[in-house]
């Protein structure tokens, strides 16, 4: 058996801070083990590869609208191949550089296998076993798979295996509507492909706002089909090599069919602990089988520590990276610091892009009362900036408690709302939350910024908003 003072699990945000880690302790004896190539989900399989090829479908969205400015342009070719094998040369670089760094680094030693416990503190990888006091999971998730009769004869793609693409398929069909579907379906009807959406949830991105899941339905289904409120429930392979997928309406149980070339599964995220096997460690999951940890991120086992997708709060790699500092505070310098997801942000990089941070308006409804909340609402095209660029129906949706005069939460759709949300981000860190920053700074002149600040100021009590939005066609 092979003694360590730490061991490792996953080579993600697990490694935020292995330098402060020997620094602190430097006689430290660390294993580090991810059956995976190295690096984490985000490099290997999720955020950068998937942004790395949404840049060019963002190009490609740019050059759409070149003839409203009067600009006539053309798209002659889309090399899908070149626009796959970049972003698989720019990953494979950085998987590679991580890899030599591990394979080299006399302070800690590497296993590149699956780990699985067999008794608390105990691992088993590969051949060897492992026992530290203290351990950190790191886990990740992977594609959930949902059981579709005739699914898995007929093949399917997901996240992960349709980075392996070499060409695009004329019709693809993607099971799921929330934000690996806006992103991918953006991209894949950008590269030309004929591309129907299919959610089971009677909301189109159902974690946004109800009007910013409207609107953004409304534009995305310019330019691919969209079929909210549908049980995929059969996949039939066809002769000529097609999939058709057989989806039935959950209220009126009718069926509808769409045949197409090939399949994307998007229907959410599962944890790995079906691998690790927690529960021979007495550590606690979940029904589905995150693993629980209290408010320090640690689990039913003192001194093991869950972060990242392994936790199941919030699959988003900033927050792993912040809960990465929060287990080092406290699995290794022994603070007592609690994680802290009051104003957690994320951003779908969809066309058009939405962002958002906080709560979201029914959460501060049920927290606070409706008549504490005030609605700040401000449209991009009646700022000068807005005005020029030609951009319609998009806005900025801040959400405020009257009483405290704070910011409980802001939603964004529309071009640069990844970056535009940033504006209101920090403020939500402050003590006391206060928009008055934003609305006593200086805005540059025309520029987009104008519009979040102009949102704080356009406040509407909860009647009168919902009133304008359906005023606007943005609410039944």
């Amino acid at each position: 058996m092979e003694n360590y003072d730490l061991i490792i699990i996953g080579t993600g945000s697990a490694m935020n801070y292995i330098n402060p880690i020997f620094d602190s302790k430097p006689k430290m004896r660390v294993a580090v083990i991810d059956k995976d190539e190295p690096g984490g989900i985000c490099l290997t399989r999720g955020c950068i590869p998937s942004k790395i090829l949404l840049y060019p479908a963002e190009l490609i969205r740019e050059i759409e609208t070149a003839s409203i400015f009067g600009i006539k342009l053309e798209i002659k070719d889309i090399d899908f191949l070149a626009i796959m094998e970049r972003m698989r040369r720019r990953i494979g670089e950085d998987i590679e550089a991580i890899r030599n760094s591990l394979a080299d680094d006399p302070y800690l030693d590497y296993y590149h296998e699956s780990a699985e416990f067999i008794s608390p503190y105990t691992l088993k990888v590969g051949e060897k076993t492992l026992h530290s006091d203290m351990i950190f999971l790191c886990t990740g998730s992977k594609p959930s798979i949902p059981p579709i009769k005739g699914l898995e004869e007929a093949g399917y793609l997901t996240s992960d295996t349709m980075l392996k693409l070499t060409e695009c398929p004329k019709k693809l069909a993607i099971l799921g509507g929330s934000f690996i579907a806006a992103e991918y379906g953006h991209f894949f009807s950008a590269m030309g492909a004929s591309v129907t959406v299919i959610g089971r949830n009677f909301q189109f991105l159902p974690q946004e706002e109800t009007e910013i899941s409207r609107l953004a339905s409304m534009k995305m289904s310019e330019y691919m089909q969209i079929i909210t409120n549908h049980e995929a429930i059969e996949v039939r392979k066809e002769e000529n090599g097609q999939k058709t997928v057989v989806a039935r309406d959950r209220n009126s149980g009718k069926e509808v069919k769409v045949t197409v070339d090939e399949i994307l599964v998007a229907t959410g995220r599962a944890p790995n602990t079906d691998i690790l096997h927690p529960e021979r460690a007495g550590i606690k999951t979940d029904t589905q089988g995150w693993i629980l940890v209290n408010e320090f991120l640690e689990t039913s086992q003192p001194n093991i520590w869950a972060f990242g997708d392994a936790n199941g709060k919030y699959l988003l790699k900033h927050v792993a990276n912040y809960e990465s500092g929060i287990v080092y505070l406290n699995a290794v310098l022994k603070e007592k610091v609690k994680a802290d997801y009051h104003a957690v942000p994320h951003a779908v990089f969809s066309c058009p892009e939405i962002a958002g941070v906080g709560m979201r308006e029914q959460e501060a409804i049920e927290k606070y009362g409706e008549k504490r909340i005030l609605i700040g609402l401000k449209f991009f095209e009646d700022t000068a900036k807005g005005s020029a660029m030609e951009i319609r129906d998009y806005f900025v949706k801040v959400i405020l408690d009257s009483e405290e005069e704070k910011i409980l939460g802001a939603h964004i759709i529309g071009p640069h709302a990844s970056v535009l949300i940033h504006q209101i981000i920090p403020l939500m860190y402050t003590e006391s939350k206060s928009p008055e920053p934003i609305m006593q700074g200086m805005d540059i002149h025309p520029s987009l910024n104008e519009v979040v600040t102009r949102a704080f100021y356009s406040r509407l009590p909860l009647e009168h908003y919902h009133h304008f939005l359906k005023h606007i066609g943005l609410e039944d």
